[in-house]
């Protein structure tokens, strides 16, 4: 069923149920992306950092599920160069490592750590409500 919320953000129109996802591990690529679509969200997935960077666009997603520690480029860098494309799209960063906290906060001082930083694994319920919540 396609979506038609659409949200202002900054005067911009992107979709508020559309989510990307990258993350190298396939099995959570496929739990993340069956839970977030059963409750009602689009999810575009990457198992590939590089190809998901080739493949965005500015304007079209609501939110930007990434995880951190990937090969070739990581969550950090990778939403970096997602923000030199486009410079208002939300984020929220996925990490089964807790040394990672310590980089988030030094690299993103303006994010509120426990509102863009989630740690894997992650009950699934949670998981919903931590996108509802950013999403709003």
């Amino acid at each position: 069923m396609p979506t038609t919320d659409i949200r202002s953000n900054s005067n911009e129109n992107r979709p508020l149920r559309r989510i990307l996802l990258v993350d190298d591990e396939v099995d959570v690529i496929s739990v993340f992306k069956m839970i977030l679509e059963m409750n009602g969200y689009e999810v575009d997935a990457y198992t590939d950092p590089t190809s998901a960077l080739d493949d965005f666009k500015p304007n079209f997603y609501g939110l930007l599920l990434l995880d951190i520690r990937m090969p070739t480029i990581n969550g950090f860098e990778l939403y970096r160069k997602m923000r030199n494309i486009d410079d208002k799209v939300p984020v929220c960063f996925i990490t089964a490592f807790e040394d990672y906290r310590e980089e988030f906060k030094e690299s993103f001082p303006m994010l509120d750590e426990f509102k863009y930083f989630i740690r894997k694994p992650k009950a699934i319920e949670d998981l919903v409500n931590h996108v509802a919540t950013i999403l709003k």
